[in-house]
């Protein structure tokens, strides 16, 4: 006999269960996952290093390179790379040859190659909504596009996992991992093309523009809760993965954006570890602050 206990429970469970019941669902949480992976392993380099601005002129550069790909007729991953390799290329050659910080040449050339991206997404007509490029379509990727982007943060995972000490030092100390005789040059234009390719994977998923977020936020966040490098990789991977499922499992339910919900709750997230971490540092400050009055008392 059927209670309605079980039909309650029955009725939950089929509400809670029903996003996985979509195929676009079940497609759109496997290519978050997968942009997750690698974006916050990433994020903590990026973060440490000091490169959280040329995540964001690379994401914005690729544009011009999908659309000339798009005429070209060639996969927009490769003119997304071929964009993204440029932008960080020409940023190294006019530093290294004017008087321009680096954080200025940057705004310069991203600048420039998004202004040329929009300039030809609106001279060229296409049967394809570039604007997807620019926010992501998530919920419109197929099983061709999952695979696209596993091939590549399974690449991108590789790289860091048997160079990963070497970039650690690199991103530490730069002049030690010259005088140790790591190749500084390959390391450098090695994490370049891990920045670029990390992008090129989120295009589907988040978009240029939103998939800075997903390359600052965890590392961010990470490095606020611990001062270990192997913990903090840890943390940015777990938060990563699982404010991108949640932001897509929420988004059925609020019928919203998947990618700019992903994004919301990043931010969030962040809120409140910078909330927490102040509150413990002020006790910790407090804690020791205390135990030098008493040291001071105890010495009169």
């Amino acid at each position: 006999m059927v209670t309605l206990f079980d039909t309650l429970s029955e009725t939950i469970l089929n509400v809670v269960l029903e996003p996985f019941s979509f195929t676009f669902m079940q497609q759109a949480f496997v290519i978050v996952l997968l942009v997750a992976i690698p974006t916050a392993l990433l994020s903590c380099f990026l973060v440490l290093k000091g490169w959280s601005l040329m995540g964001d002129a690379i994401s914005h550069s690729v544009l011009p390179g999908v659309i000339m790909a798009y005429v070209l007729a060639i996969p927009y991953v490769i003119g997304a790379f071929v964009a993204g390799m440029f932008c960080a290329l020409a940023t190294g050659f006019i530093k290294d040859n004017s008087r321009l910080k680096e954080d200025t040449v940057m705004g310069v050339v991203f600048s420039g190659m998004f202004g040329l991206g929009l300039v030809l997404m609106t001279k060229i007509e296409t049967g394809v909504h570039l604007d997807h490029i620019l926010f992501g379509d998530v919920l419109g990727v197929t099983w061709h596009d999952v695979l696209e982007v596993g091939i590549i943060a399974f690449l991108v995972v590789a790289f860091m996992l048997i160079k990963g000490k070497d970039l650690l030092v690199f991103v530490f100390d730069h002049q030690h991992a010259k005088a140790i005789g790591l190749s500084t040059t390959a390391l450098h234009y090695g994490l370049l093309s891990l920045l670029s390719l990390t992008i090129v994977c989120a295009l589907k998923a988040v978009g240029m523009i939103l998939v800075i977020a997903m390359l600052i936020a965890p590392g961010a966040i990470a490095f606020l809760l611990t001062s270990k490098f192997q913990n903090m990789l840890l943390v940015a991977l777990l938060i990563s993965l699982l404010t991108s499922f949640f932001g897509i499992y929420l988004s059925f339910y609020l019928d919203s954006a998947p990618a700019p919900t992903i994004i919301m709750l990043l931010s969030i997230t962040f809120i409140l570890v910078f909330i927490y971490s102040s509150y413990q540092a002020k006790i910790t400050a407090s804690k020791y602050l205390h135990s030098d009055e008493v040291g001071e008392l105890s010495c009169l």
